[in-house]
């Protein structure tokens, strides 16, 4: 089959024939038919965002496809079914804590990695071997569909946030970093959960007044400045009422401050929820006053990704039209051009904006 491959970081993707994909026990293969392009993908691939991906790989980080086979202990997936194929791969030797890879892109510790030589080729290729249960059943769908159910890769993100923080119909919700990617996405996911408001800070303009002409009055936006606590006040002043919930999406490259003047905003008994990337390209940590938050009551979490069953809960959400997958747009790219949709969502990078491999 093809598959783009990656040889070495720095080098550009490279089509070529790869052998042919297997299940076994627990284990599907599927026909991918979009994969979706994150606009951070050559920040991985150059080795910038130091990522541990084992090399040479075909990167692609989940999918919207067609089962074509399955293994043995499959009881309801059958050839044909289209599915959402999870990216994040979980160890199955231990429910409390297992060791988690991204398919095609990451990989947690050395647990991730051992996972990552089985699972570890990504979505950027004609078929795909996942595991059983990361097969998630979408009903019937279109072929011309199947780029824009792709936005449920970026959806899930936000989601697994928003699900961490328990956000409640009614609730009040800051999502810093909302002029992103994944930011966009969270807004759009909180209100589909219910989020009577939305904050939204950022400093590009022009995605802000996106946000407000797309979603009116539910959600609010503000121009942050990075002074920390001019910025505080005026997230909490377009709040306009206490903010339950603070969920961070910020980039490897935001500054700290920013995150703590969201974080800040929150209620007496709030949620914050931690997401993003500050720090992890060697800056700052992130300090948060001890005696603030014993004396607020204020829960402060860590969250990497979702949990297991977040894909089929998001794919309903999405089916009942609560989450409306039509507000993304889409350009795509085959198989044999995915060099140049790399660059293309590098180049694009905003809200609602969706690159996609279509093999």
């Amino acid at each position: 089959m093809k598959a783009a491959v990656l040889a070495e970081f720095g080098s550009p993707l490279s089509v070529k024939q790869v052998p042919e994909l297997v299940p076994g026990s627990g284990e599907v293969v599927v026909d991918v038919v979009a994969a979706p392009v994150l606009p951070y993908a050559a920040e991985v691939f150059t080795g910038q965002r130091q990522y541990l991906l084992p090399l040479p790989v075909t990167p692609g980080t989940g999918a919207i496809g067609r089962v074509r086979a399955c293994g043995p202990d499959a009881t309801r997936l059958a050839p044909g079914d289209w599915v959402l194929c999870d990216p994040t791969v979980r160890s199955r030797d231990d429910a409390l804590t297992p060791d988690i890879t991204l398919q095609g892109l990451s990989s947690r510790g050395e647990g991730g990695l051992r996972l990552q030589r089985r699972y570890g080729q990504g979505s950027f290729a004609e078929r795909l071997l996942i595991p059983t249960e990361n097969a998630v059943p979408l009903g019937p769908l279109e072929p011309g569909e199947a780029a824009r159910w792709s936005a449920l890769c970026v959806c899930l993100v936000p989601y697994g946030g928003l699900l961490a923080g328990r956000l409640q119909p009614g609730e009040t919700v800051l999502v810093s970093g909302a002029s992103g990617n994944f930011g966009g996405a969270a807004v759009a996911v909180a209100l589909a959960m219910g989020a009577a408001r939305v904050i939204a800070p950022g400093r590009n303009e022009r995605a802000l007044a996106a946000l407000e002409r797309r979603f009116g009055t539910r959600v609010s936006t503000v121009r942050i400045t990075g002074g920390e606590d001019e910025d505080r006040e005026r997230m909490a002043a377009a709040a306009a009422a206490p903010v339950d919930l603070v969920l961070d999406l910020l980039p490897p490259t935001a500054q700290v401050a920013a995150v703590r003047a969201a974080a800040m905003t929150v209620r007496e008994g709030g949620r914050v929820v931690l997401m993003g990337g500050v720090g992890m390209l060697n800056g700052d940590d992130l300090p948060l006053p001890y005696r603030w938050l014993m004396r607020n009551n204020v829960t402060v979490r860590g969250q990497w990704l979702y949990p297991r069953d977040a894909p089929v809960r998001l794919a309903a959400l999405a089916r009942s039209g609560l989450l409306d997958l039509g507000q993304f747009a889409v350009t795509e790219f085959a198989l044999d051009d995915a060099a140049a949709a790399v660059t293309h969502a590098a180049e694009h990078a905003a809200p609602f904006r969706l690159t996609v491999i279509r093999p």
